[in-house]
């Protein structure tokens, strides 16, 4: 498949992922059952998290990747570390809560919970470690980019 193709076929996804949150909005107005109230608009949720997914693909392919300013990415790469330091608490209370759940219910939607913060925190570490690391732009990288394509070199004339 083409990037085109990709691109038509993630924005055609966007839509899909759109029309199922309405769906699922629409399926729960009225609905005094608050566990399958909840349940369904999180499953909607998820498709709003699919959808901004499948935009940062289309975006991958047709807007610039701008790097990251030094003193930006200092300041992101330490919230997302907070933010890897929360996900870890988080999977640890339930991993905890999972010992003494007894109800199979809830050990369900502990464990689907447990699950997503597991893949988060493996996400966040990537980005912390690929993409913030690896796209700051510091001012030694400046200074390197200009030195290796200087003609001169810092000589006059060359």
């Amino acid at each position: 498949m083409e990037i085109e193709e990709r691109i038509e076929f993630f924005k055609k996804q966007i839509n899909l992922e759109k029309l199922i949150i309405e769906t699922a909005e629409k399926s729960v107005k009225g609905v005094k059952n608050v566990l399958i109230k909840e349940l369904i608009l999180a499953i909607a949720i998820d498709s709003q998290k699919h959808a901004n997914l499948l935009k940062a693909l289309v975006a991958l392919h047709t807007l610039p990747t701008p790097m990251i300013k030094e003193e930006l990415s200092e300041e992101l790469a330490a919230n997302i570390q907070k933010h890897i330091d929360l996900e870890a608490k988080a999977i640890e209370t339930y991993k905890e809560l999972l010992t003494i759940t007894v109800d199979e219910k809830e050990k369900i939607i502990i464990q689907t919970i447990l699950k997503d913060e597991i893949r988060h925190h493996k996400i966040l570490k990537t980005i912390h470690e690929t993409i913030v690391k690896k796209e700051t732009l510091t001012e030694e990288a400046l200074w390197q980019m200009m030195w290796d394509d200087s003609v001169s070199h810092g000589s006059p004339g060359g």
